[in-house]
């Protein structure tokens, strides 16, 4: 049970947190918030996280990414603690709870009277679970190829707010998508940290990550802007939908970001850049926080 909860790694679940809740604080803004369709979302999210997660042991380790050379903590399947075999029944498990969650969300979202925006979405849940699962597992895993940044901006940012947001309020509010970018930004950075502590080990295994790619100071670069486009995106959506100085809660969290842009700039090693990693997921969910309860209020 504790290899499986490891394997589930618990601190990257809190980009999954931080989309849907972004998507449900702009609709309770717009006063088109449900809880039943953010819950679901919730749900729905948490068990994709967790499927791409397992993908990732599963597929890192197929693929040789886990090796003796990786740097960063040891995964289940590399380690023996969870057979491959076994990695690949959890990948199913998941895969199958991802779906039934997402096509209960999409009935209670809109019933049977929406059918053709049911079938759009279901069309976008089956791409997410391929997304999940292809990111590292597939034959030709887009991971490998540099292109884990653009989806995790795509999904986490865009499809996760947006998404959400559109559940609810079965519309969209233009300016809806600068808090999309904060979250698309953010969880960018986060896969950053990721890549840029695993450089050398991603090298061995043919696995050419952004940071692989530019080299570590380039990468570091690279960091500082994706943080700078989320506050960016932030003081944007507040100027252009300006109400009230709560508005600019999101502020108090600004401190974490700079704390966190400064050290992947300075910290060399793979050891002490891995904490920045949670540090990253979990500023990540307070600036969420901040930044939807000052639109609210």
């Amino acid at each position: 049970m504790k290899a499986w909860i490891s394997a589930f790694r618990p601190r990257t679940l809190p980009l999954a947190l931080s989309c849907i809740g972004m998507g449900g604080f702009m609709a309770a803004a717009n006063g088109v918030f449900d809880a039943t369709v953010v819950g679901l979302c919730v749900l729905t999210t948490l068990f994709l996280q967790i499927l791409s997660n397992l993908a990732n042991d599963y597929g890192d380790s197929k693929h040789g990414a886990d090796s003796e050379h990786r740097e960063g903590p040891m995964r289940a399947v590399q380690a023996g603690h969870i057979q491959a075999e076994h990695m690949k029944k959890g990948m199913a498990v998941f895969s199958l709870l991802s779906l039934v969650s997402g096509l209960l969300l999409l009935w209670v979202a809109f019933g049977a009277e929406g059918l053709l925006l049911f079938l759009a979405f279901l069309v976008l849940g089956l791409a997410s679970i391929w997304a999940a699962i292809n990111y590292t597992a597939g034959d030709k895993p887009y991971g490998y190829a540099g292109l884990g940044d653009i989806f995790v901006f795509v999904f986490f940012g865009l499809v996760g707010v947006l998404g959400t947001y559109f559940l609810q309020a079965q519309a969209l509010q233009p300016l809806v998508i600068l808090p999309a970018l904060i979250c698309g930004f953010f969880s960018t950075a986060v896969l950053n940290v990721n890549n840029i502590r695993d450089i050398s080990s991603d090298t061995l295994a043919g696995k050419r990550s952004i940071p692989v790619r530019l080299g570590p100071k380039r990468a570091r670069v690279y960091h500082l802007l994706l943080l700078a486009g989320g506050v960016l995106s932030a003081f944007g959506y507040v100027l252009l939908n300006y109400e009230s100085p709560w508005q600019f809660l999101f502020i108090l969290a600004l401190p974490l970001v700079v704390v966190n842009g400064l050290n992947v700039w300075r910290k060399q090693t793979s050891k002490e850049l891995d904490p920045y990693l949670k540090q990253m997921a979990m500023t990540t969910l307070l600036f969420v926080l901040l930044f939807g309860i000052g639109q609210v209020v």
